[in-house]
C-alpha cells in the first residue's frame, strides 16, 4: 500500500512538473538566444523546470479533477502554450530588427549574395545579416535580457495563472501592431549606411554617364563595398543603439502583456 501511495504521489508531482515547464518552454522555443537550434534541448527543459516550479508556487494551484486527459485539462495546457508563444515571440520580434537591417544594407552594398548559415534560425541568410545578428545577441546578453525574460514570464503567473492563462484580443491586436513596427525599425537602423550608400550609387550612376569607357561593374562594386565597410564601422554606435531599443521595446510589450494589459 505504500508503494502504491509512494506512486499516486510520484505521478502527481511529475503531472506537475509537466505543467510548470509548459510556459517557460514555450517562451524559450519562441525567444531568442534560448530558441535557437544549438540549445540543447536538456538545457531547455532544465531551465524550463527551474523557473516553472518556483513561478507555480506563486499562485494556488491544483490539477482538474478529471486529470490532464480532459476539457479542462487540454484548455489548460493550451493556454500555457499560448501565453509562452506570446510572451517568446514578442521578444523573437524585436530581436529580428537587426536581421532586417542586415538583409537591406547587404542588399544595397552588393553583398546579398554572400550568404551563410544562421545558427538560430537554421536556415541561410546574408553575411551582413549574420553579422548584426551576433551583434544584437551580444547586446541581449548585454542588457540582460535573458534574465528580464525569466522575471516577466515569472510575473505573468500571478496576473494569468494555469487555468485562466488566455490572452485578449487587445494583446494579440498589440503583437500584430509591434509586428508591422519591426520593419520601421529595421529601416531605422540600416538608414545611416543604407542612405549614405545610395548617395554613393547615384555618384556611380554620373561618372557612368560622363565617362561611358569606364566599367561601372569593375569600379562601381570595389567602391560600393569600401564605402560600406567605412560606414558601417562609423555607423556601429548608433546601429548599435538602435537594436537596443527595439529589443526594449519588445521586452516591454511582453511586460505588457504578462501584466494582463491589451490596451
Amino acid at each position: 500500500m505504500n508503494s502504491l501511495g509512494d506512486l499516486v504521489a510520484l505521478e502527481s508531482q511529475l503531472w506537475l512538473w509537466m505543467i510548470a515547464m509548459l510556459r517557460p518552454g514555450a517562451a524559450f522555443i519562441a525567444a531568442p538566444v534560448f530558441g535557437s537550434p544549438t540549445v540543447p534541448v536538456q538545457l531547455r527543459l532544465v531551465v524550463s523546470l527551474a523557473i516553472g516550479m518556483p513561478a507555480l508556487d506563486l499562485v494556488p494551484f491544483s490539477i482538474p479533477p478529471d486529470g490532464l486527459v480532459s476539457f479542462q485539462g487540454f484548455a489548460l495546457i493550451a493556454g500555457e502554450l499560448l501565453v509562452g508563444l506570446a510572451l517568446g515571440f514578442s521578444v523573437q520580434i524585436g530581436f529580428a530588427a537587426a536581421s532586417i537591417a542586415g538583409e537591406l544594407i547587404g542588399n544595397t552594398m552588393g553583398l546579398g549574395f554572400a550568404s551563410m548559415v544562421d545558427p538560430m534560425s537554421g536556415t541561410s541568410t546574408s553575411a551582413l545579416s549574420q553579422f548584426l545578428t551576433i551583434l544584437a545577441t551580444f547586446l541581449f546578453l548585454a542588457l540582460g535580457g535573458h534574465l528580464i525574460l525569466a522575471s516577466i514570464i515569472i510575473d505573468s503567473y500571478k496576473v494569468l495563472p494555469p487555468g485562466h492563462a488566455w490572452l485578449m484580443a487587445g494583446a494579440a491586436h498589440r503583437i500584430a501592431l509591434f509586428g508591422g513596427d519591426l520593419f520601421a525599425a529595421g529601416l531605422a537602423i540600416a538608414l545611416p549606411v543604407g542612405f549614405s550608400l545610395v548617395l554613393v550609387q547615384i555618384v556611380m550612376g554620373m561618372l557612368s554617364r560622363s565617362a561611358p569607357a569606364m566599367n561601372l561593374f569593375a569600379v562601381g562594386l570595389p567602391a560600393t563595398l569600401m564605402a560600406g565597410l567605412v560606414l558601417l564601422a562609423i555607423a556601429a554606435p548608433s546601429m548599435g543603439d538602435g537594436i537596443t531599443a527595439a529589443m526594449l521595446r519588445s521586452l516591454e510589450l511582453a511586460r505588457d502583456i504578462a501584466h494582463g494589459a491589451s490596451d
